[in-house]
């Protein structure tokens, strides 16, 4: 790990490459998580995840994004595991609290898991109008309604999703709630809760959710 010249902003310079396109929710929180805690790494933003040329598939033999390439080669994937990772890299802004670390990642969890969701029905639409199956848009669009309420019900009042301190739970949220708005706006989830849209109007007062808003 190197530290910039100027140490006294705690930012940090990792020689590692995070791997992302600009669209996907999972690399989102992976460069809000970078932004928070102050770490300056090389962004590769990728265009088309399937070209046969990509570098991806050697840091990722998945072929998926995120992905964050280390300074000896080895690749880190998914984006809850490289968010854990980037958390213990600078002390500044613990993301992950460890006495409420089981609750964050079941935040994260859920999160990610709406976002599975809605990625599904992006898919199922893009298939051929004949071959597109209502009945697996119709499940997936229950896991987001579910996934939802569960969401707004933990939230309750809280100013946050832990309390009083922003964490990676309210990340990880943030950028369901964004790409919910991308990719299925007729939800219209912000009328049915009010205190999900609350938080999202907070996350987005940060410069690290204002710099990453992927295109429309």
């Amino acid at each position: 790990m190197h530290y910039n010249a100027c140490l006294s902003d705690l930012t940090f310079l990792i020689d590692m490459k995070l791997y992302t396109t600009a669209g996907s929710p999972y690399a989102r929180k992976v460069r809000i998580v970078l932004a928070e805690k102050r770490i300056d790494c090389e962004i590769v933003m990728l265009a088309v995840i399937s070209d046969p040329d990509s570098p991806l598939p050697a840091v990722n033999p998945l072929g998926k994004v995120p992905a964050l390439e280390l300074d000896d080669g080895t690749g880190l994937y998914d984006s809850p595991v490289i968010c854990e990772y980037l958390d213990g890299k600078n002390p500044v802004a613990h993301l992950i609290p460890q006495s409420k670390r089981i609750e964050t990642k079941r935040w994260e969890a859920l999160a990610d898991g709406v976002c599975d969701a809605t990625v599904a029905i992006v898919m199922e639409g893009r298939r051929a109008p004949d071959k597109q199956d209502a009945a697996v848009v119709e499940r997936q669009k229950l896991k987001v309604e579910r996934g939802l309420k569960v969401l707004a019900d933990d939230l309750g009042d809280s100013k946050w999703c832990l309390g009083e301190a922003f964490s990676l739970a309210d990340i990880s949220l943030g950028v369901m709630l964004g790409y919910l708005n991308l990719r299925m706006p007729e939800l219209d989830w912000q009328t049915q809760y009010p205190n999900l849209a609350r938080l999202y109007e907070q996350v987005m007062l940060r410069p690290s959710f204002q710099n990453t808003v992927p295109p429309g």
